[in-house]
């Protein structure tokens, strides 16, 4: 596995890049041994106070995990992001057995199938009464709609690293959607 360690703004020691390799290497063994890439970025925290630490692990193809941690120490800093990865990984590979594999065929969708979608940038129209940095408006002409159960859909919104999910309910035959919500909760919405 390609393990890149980068310091932002922080001098990244060869003891801090030891104990990344070791850790993200053991998690990688444990539960994806042809995990492809991991990204580790170690910053300075909030106003200058601790640090910040962000992991980006490329395990398969299409599927991407990401944690990130804030402490005062570099090396609990990383331990806690990289607890995040290894608590999302086994999560994933108990559902994954737990479900044998049924329904599971669109969640690791070909890469191709995911990163065809046109996109269209609108350029937003400034108003008299607003200020002239109103948000462009971008959307996808292209999206693929998964049939899935509900827990299904949430394990597809974890693994595409999406904030929301458009599903085809498997029980119901109805559109439903599941987000992921600020306090880090995922919310379902389901038509009536």
């Amino acid at each position: 596995m390609d393990i890149r360690v980068t310091g932002r703004g922080v001098d990244t020691g060869t003891a801090f890049r030891t104990l990344v390799e070791e850790r993200l290497g053991g998690i990688a063994r444990k539960y994806f041994s042809r995990a492809l890439s991991a990204q580790v970025v170690l910053g300075p925290g909030p106003h200058d106070a601790g640090f910040t630490c962000d992991i980006v692990m490329h395990v398969m193809q299409g599927l991407v995990l990401k944690g990130h941690n804030r402490g005062q120490e570099a090396n609990p800093t990383f331990e806690g992001a990289a607890e995040r990865i290894e608590k999302q990984l086994r999560r994933y590979m108990r559902r994954l057995k737990d479900k044998q594999g049924a329904g599971l065929a669109s969640v690791a969708a070909p890469p191709e199938a995911l990163d065809n979608a046109g996109y269209t940038v609108f350029a937003a129209e400034p108003e008299a009464d607003e200020p002239g940095d109103a948000p462009l408006t971008i959307a996808e002409t292209r999206v693929d709609i998964p049939d899935a159960s509900v827990s299904d859909a949430v394990m597809m919104l974890d693994l595409r690293n999406t904030t929301a999910l458009m599903f085809r309910n498997s029980r119901t035959g109805a559109f439903n959607m599941v987000y992921r919500r600020e306090d880090g909760n995922i919310g379902w919405v389901e038509p009536r």
